[in-house]
């Protein structure tokens, strides 16, 4: 079992908080969207309705275009991906952290909380994410999709969970889709969720999220009071 640290602060209620990436801190969701259309118009393909490109953000990137891509030869997915990365790093330059991740992540880092990754991105892609926003080194730990199972798969939480010593009901998953949601409760730990992400907000209905946050100065002000 895992032992709170004594902080002198109030009692943490979760050793390890563990974030979705895009869409979550990093305000990428427009351009993932609109590049994953772009890639399925370059290969004559229908392109998918802004909502549907959206609800595969936090999937490997392959297992996202198989399914906005239906018709597609297998086969010929890895050239969508092709497409979509070109299109991608075209204009990832564009791309900021939420306003108030900054400072949520150095609450959370006050509180000796310990902090994580979780996402669809590529090993490379995240690495060169935390880079252009100078967080390398913030997190205490990753993990992507290519070097584990893609979400909803618990094992790249449960990985993160063995990591740290922590038990489930002290681990806490924050994302803005039902993947990240589906993630947590496959592996046992609590979620919250945001809603200015890739999902639609009603679509976190069904899940036993701790809290819905509609701004980051929201989920910041109860990750203070309440994790």
């Amino acid at each position: 079992m895992t032992t709170t640290v004594d902080t002198g602060l109030r009692p943490r209620a979760y050793d390890l908080i563990v974030f979705d990436w895009d869409g979550t801190l990093y305000d990428s969701t427009a351009l993932i969207t609109g590049c994953i259309q772009a890639a399925c118009a370059d290969l004559g393909l229908p392109v998918p309705p802004r909502s549907e490109a959206a609800y595969v953000i936090g999937m490997g990137l392959y297992e996202a275009l198989a399914h906005v891509a239906p018709s597609l030869d297998p086969a010929r997915v890895p050239e969508l991906g092709q497409r979509y990365r070109h299109h991608y790093f075209q204009r990832q330059h564009e791309l900021t952290l939420f306003d108030g991740t900054l400072a949520l992540l150095e609450a959370l880092k006050a509180r000796n909380h310990w902090l994580a990754v979780a996402t669809g991105k590529s090993r490379q892609g995240l690495n060169e994410a935390l880079t252009h926003v100078a967080l390398r080194g913030v997190f205490d730990g990753t993990r992507t999709a290519d070097e584990t199972a893609s979400k909803p798969h618990p094992r790249m939480l449960l990985e993160l969970m063995a990591e740290f010593g922590v038990d489930p009901e002290r681990t806490l998953m924050i994302g803005d889709t039902t993947h990240d949601l589906q993630l947590a409760l496959n592996a046992g730990a609590h979620s919250v969720a945001v809603s200015y992400g890739a999902h639609e907000p009603a679509t976190f209905a069904e899940f036993p999220t701790q809290f819905v946050a509609h701004s980051m100065a929201e989920l910041h002000g109860w990750l203070v009071e309440h994790a």
